[in-house]
């Protein structure tokens, strides 16, 4: 059991950087105070194909003493306008912030009921992405009104980030989705992704995928949306143009080539989908 806040904030940095990552090079970043209970970093990354990976979020919780915690999230985000950077958010609410709540609220939750340090991430999702462009927005407002609205923002942010680590089907109300409260029907959507992963070359339909991890083709695709955010589709593409781009620049294959290797059916179609995703042609890269 650790005493009192400074023996566990002088490790505030820890997580953030190790969520960053070693391979991964920082190339500015910023630190403000939401207010006297909440620390918010900012950071603009660069690293390889690779490192720079899909939006994720991670939450850590540190129990300082019975009933007390030190809490971290982070987000990651492509930076859509550059390639092969990404934005790395980060919150801090200290022990005092949580003093507010009633000790048996807090543990009745996941994580806090768990009396350990705990790692536990989670999708970013769109409501996410538009709080943390918020906490970040400038305005002529006053210091104060400025601060309510930043905290108020950071709450709803850490809201978010429990309910998807609590009740990660809550997203999608259907009833459909409410199978998602087995964790044997949660591992056969972390198999889909997995099966999608494997077969980059190959675009599977929802039926043939349906069948790979023995789900039904209508819980799959509400299931897998309500838990990593993205359709099937989308998330398959997503996947396959990250490969492209590692081929394009770390591997110098031309369009042709890259099109072909990831089974695309023309170049038309892969430039096509190359520009959605990424804002640029695929030939682009290799100039």
């Amino acid at each position: 059991m650790l005493n009192g806040n400074k023996q566990t904030l002088h490790r505030k940095s820890e997580p953030l950087e190790r969520f960053i990552g070693k391979e991964v090079r920082v190339l500015s970043r910023k630190s403000t105070s939401v207010n006297n209970f909440i620390q918010s970093d900012w950071a603009s990354v660069t690293g390889s194909a690779e490192s720079i990976s899909d939006d994720r979020g991670m939450l850590y919780l540190f129990p300082i003493e019975d009933g007390r915690f030190c809490l971290q999230l982070c987000f990651w985000q492509s930076d859509e306008s550059s390639s092969g950077r990404a934005i790395v958010n980060s919150l801090r609410f200290s022990p005092s912030f949580f003093d507010q709540y009633p000790v048996e609220t807090l543990m009745a939750n996941q994580p806090f009921r768990f009396d350990q340090t705990t790692e536990q991430q989670f999708s970013v999702c769109a409501k996410t992405r538009m709080y943390l462009t918020q906490l970040h927005q400038t305005d002529k407002t006053t210091p104060f009104i400025r601060s309510l609205r930043q905290t108020e923002t950071a709450t709803h942010l850490l809201r978010i980030a429990l309910e998807c680590i609590t009740i990660p089907f809550n997203e999608c109300q259907v009833p459909a989705c409410r199978f998602l409260a087995y964790e044997s029907e949660r591992e056969k959507i972390k198999e889909a992704c997995q099966v999608l992963e494997q077969n980059l070359d190959k675009p599977l339909t929802i039926p043939e995928l349906a069948k790979k991890v023995a789900i039904n083709e209508c819980y799959l695709k509400k299931g897998f949306k309500a838990l990593v955010g993205k359709t099937v589709h989308d998330y398959h593409q997503d996947l396959r143009i990250a490969k492209a781009k590692e081929l394009l620049k770390g591997q110098g294959l031309t369009v042709t080539e890259v099109a072909h290797t990831l089974g695309y059916s023309s170049i038309s179609h892969f430039s096509t989908a190359f520009k959605r995703v990424t804002g640029m042609k695929p030939c682009e890269l290799l100039s």
